[in-house]
């Protein structure tokens, strides 16, 4: 195959005249403006990634409270070792949630922060560097191990209760 039939194929793969895509434009707020909370949780619908998510979930549950329905509000550990765990603690505190499902580490980390906070880190931290400084990290929060030690000292007089009580 010569060059020119070469470079004629690419130009077609490459400048390939694409479909019209009809939708939702991408944009954010307009900081320059003076915006609401309302109006800023309103424009996560266009905003992409995970926000778009966040704004079909809050519609979602508009429908259910409109239907009185129940609402079940599930997660993980990592959403409580986040900024996130202020959130759920305002949604229960206001009774927005029915009923919580969480793992075993949910509720651990969650008394971790209790007795002592995490701290906002860097994804790019060596993890090696971390350990040696006897620090965790779940995505970029930083948890020094003193936390879960105190965490033991915590909850081991409890479990040694519960074991002599059975």
């Amino acid at each position: 195959m010569n060059i020119k039939k070469r470079i004629e194929d690419a130009k077609k793969t490459v400048f390939k005249q694409s479909e019209e895509v009809k939708g939702k434009e991408i944009h954010g707020p307009d900081f320059n403006k003076e915006i609401n909370l309302k109006e800023l949780l309103d424009s996560y619908e266009g905003i992409g990634f995970q926000a778009s998510n966040l704004h079909k979930a809050v519609q979602i549950i508009k429908k259910m409270r409109k239907n009185n329905a129940k609402i079940y509000l599930a997660y993980t550990s990592g959403i409580i070792s986040s900024g996130l765990r202020d959130i759920i603690r305002y949604l229960v505190e206001n009774k927005h949630v029915d009923l919580l499902i969480t793992t075993t580490g949910g509720i651990e980390e969650d008394i971790i922060k209790c007795l002592k906070p995490f701290i906002l880190g860097e994804f790019d931290v060596s993890g090696k560097e971390l350990r040696e400084k006897a620090i965790n990290r779940i995505g970029n929060i930083l948890v020094p191990n003193d936390r879960y030690i105190l965490f033991e000292e915590w909850i081991n007089p409890i479990l040694r209760e519960l074991i002599e009580e059975q």
